[in-house]
């Protein structure tokens, strides 16, 4: 920790949730919300350089005497603090912190200076507040400066409360950083138990709090159920680029979409942008490219085909110390095999469940068949073995496939069964587009939870291949991919006109990929039941959830993994 300097602001405002700590400034992880973007606004004007605002704040001696955003660093302290406001009067400082919103109330059995409130309920600075202006006074002292007292003003009551700098407020704050320091060396620390501050904490969605301790107690433990704590649906926009020459730049606060006459076709708000899909001869501006990966959102670089040749890797996405827990985790067979065993469980659970609800009808020796596959998989005693069970079930299922179709193209898939490289028939062709889409959901999904997609457990990790990803995507093949082609076809949203056969296959139209799209789309929004938390979310916050789980079980935070399964 020597040469670590931590920012005053993250570490007295976090250090009183450990792991939100260690999310924000150990993994750099940072989400906004309507809170941040309020304390945003109210930090404005206050957090303009002096430098820029001579003239603004009166003459030359008045200027003197109030610095904004003034930047210190020590040694020592093992600190860096960017400070709203110090107001300096000769070798005297007293720093100034801004929050956005109101004063902690004190109740009646405690004692707090009423601070000029006229007889009403007396207030006092929270705890965080406290220690982060109390940090700047530290700096400031370092520096030099007598630092008598510190301010904290609250923006929402227009309240200004002081306090002395005394001997017990610099040891709260010094034991405060000392906790921090002691907190980013590692582990991630467990999330907090049932927290009131949690549903307002835009991290809730990455720290998983109520879900890691249901998924921790044994039975009996009296842990409350999960908090239906983030929205079911994502709803943001999911923009796919496929048109033949389209190109795509940037202007001010949108992304600008023209086509191969330059003339605009639309213009997409960057703060509703989730992700970005390109495919085939789809242009992307590098400002473009650099706007996009700054704001995190993932782009996706597909074959007209559909095949996914790349993806820009926003640098947010990346955690060292998640990445090394994956590496020595999946390094055991032990391991791997224990997640493969749960992934290949529920994906031959929904294979046969689909088959069940949709095929006119189904031999009932095939359902018996699949179940005793799964019964077989949840035994098995090495990954070979579990892939043999894998397989048999999926022989089971697409030979059976075509049952669920009721369409003409049905008999054209009976014929060829399951075939990828080149597709054979507009079913087949689908399939493998579903899988190839869902491969980019489950790529970004991994990501999120700053997990290495090419590092799985139950596929082999080899170059260019995503086996973390696919192994995410196992269970949500039946449910995601197949669900969208048995719908497609049935309702007629697909038909053999939206394709076109060559000698590579068959292939999407560009009416037929739009058309997909539109049930793509429907279906990642679709709201479904977690088997285990009982609340519901969408499909593609479904995959993001089922990331972090992982991402939970590798860390060491929870014991066992529950994936997605249809009733």
């Amino acid at each position: 920790m020597d040469e670590s300097f931590w920012p005053a602001r993250n570490v007295a405002e976090y250090a009183y949730c450990p792991r939100l700590f260690y999310y924000m400034e150990v993994e750099g992880i940072h989400v906004p919300s309507e809170d941040t973007e309020e304390g945003n606004r109210v930090h404005r004007r206050v957090d303009v350089p002096s430098a820029e605002r001579a003239g603004e704040d009166g003459d030359a001696t008045e200027q003197e005497h109030k610095a904004r955003s003034m930047t210190l660093t020590s040694g020592a302290l093992g600190l860096t603090a960017t400070m709203d406001l110090v107001e300096v009067s000769g070798t005297t400082a007293v720093p100034v912190e801004y929050r956005k919103g109101r004063p902690r109330r004190c109740t009646a059995d405690e004692t707090a200076e009423d601070s000029g409130t006229g007889g009403r309920a007396a207030v006092e600075p929270w705890p965080t507040d406290r220690v982060h202006v109390a940090l700047q006074g530290l700096l400031l002292a370092e520096a030099g400066y007598q630092v008598p007292e510190v301010a904290l003003y609250y923006a929402a009551e227009k309240r200004r409360l002081i306090l002395p700098f005394d001997e017990a407020l610099k040891a709260e704050a010094l034991a405060t950083l000392d906790a921090a320091k002691r907190c980013a060396l590692g582990p991630r620390p467990l999330p907090l138990l049932n927290d009131p501050r949690c549903p307002r904490c835009s991290l809730q969605r990455i720290c998983l709090p109520d879900e890691v301790h249901q998924q921790r107690a044994d039975e009996g433990t009296g842990v409350p159920a999960a908090r239906k704590l983030w929205p079911p649906r994502d709803e943001g926009i999911h923009l796919v680029a496929q048109r033949h020459g389209t190109r795509i730049g940037v202007r001010g606060a949108a992304m600008t979409i023209t086509d191969d006459e330059g003339a605009k076709v639309q213009d997409v708000p960057l703060a509703n942008l989730e992700s970005l899909s390109l495919l085939g001869s789809v242009q992307i501006s590098t400002q473009a490219l650099a706007t996009v990966a700054g704001r995190g959102i993932p782009v996706a670089f597909l074959s007209a085909a559909g095949r996914l040749v790349a993806m820009v890797d926003p640098l947010d996405s990346q955690s060292a110390e998640t990445r090394r827990a994956q590496v020595r985790k999946f390094d055991q067979p032990g391991a791997c095999l224990d997640l493969a065993r749960a992934l290949v469980c529920a994906k031959i659970a929904n294979q046969r469940k689909l088959l069940m609800r949709n095929h006119g009808n189904l031999p009932a020796s095939v359902a018996q068949a699949m179940a005793e596959e799964s019964e077989r998989a949840a035994r098995a005693e090495s990954l070979d073995a579990l892939r043999g069970h894998e397989g048999q079930a999926a022989a089971l299922y697409f030979a059976n496939f075509a049952g669920m179709l009721k369409c003409d193209l049905a008999g054209e898939f009976d014929l060829h069964g399951r075939q990828r490289r080149p597709p054979p028939d507009p079913v087949n062709a689908c399939l493998s587009f579903a899988y190839t889409m869902l491969t980019h959901e489950c790529t970004a999904a991994v990501r999120t939870a700053r997990l290495e997609p090419s590092i799985g457990a139950f596929h082999v990790s080899r170059p260019a291949r995503p086996a973390l990803a696919l192994d995410l995507m196992e269970p949500f093949r039946p449910l995601v991919s197949d669900s969208i082609a048995i719908t497609a076809f049935n309702r007629g949203e697909l038909q053999a006109r939206h394709f076109q056969r060559t000698a590579s296959g068959a292939m999407f139209t560009d009416a037929g990929r739009k058309a997909f799209f539109g049930v793509y789309g429907r279906r990642m929004d679709e709201e479904v039941t977690h088997p285990v938390f009982g609340y519901k979310l969408s499909y593609r916050r479904m995959l993001v959830l089922h990331a972090r789980m992982i991402a939970a079980w590798i860390c060491g935070e929870i014991p066992t993994l529950a994936f997605l399964t249809t009733r």
